[in-house]
């Protein structure tokens, strides 16, 4: 499984990026995050405002910044 952050580093991008850190953590899953910065390859998600979630190259989440219960579900 392949997550992606959406955004551009504010503070709500950072804390959803360490919130889903943490929810693989706690569920032990083998899973690559990655943080995606450039605004060009936001867009091309169709992403319009961030923080956003893709999980698998599929936009699950714009503009929320998830809690880890939220995420582990997801997962």
């Amino acid at each position: 499984m392949k997550v992606e952050i959406l955004g551009v580093g504010c503070p709500r991008c950072k804390q959803l990026a360490a919130n889903a850190e943490m929810a693989v953590k706690e569920l032990n899953f083998q899973v690559e995050i990655s943080k995606v910065t450039d605004m060009d390859k936001i867009i091309e998600y169709g992403v319009m405002m961030t923080p956003a979630l893709a999980i698998d190259g599929t936009v699950v989440s714009a503009v929320k910044c998830w809690v880890r219960m939220r995420l582990k579900r997801s997962f």
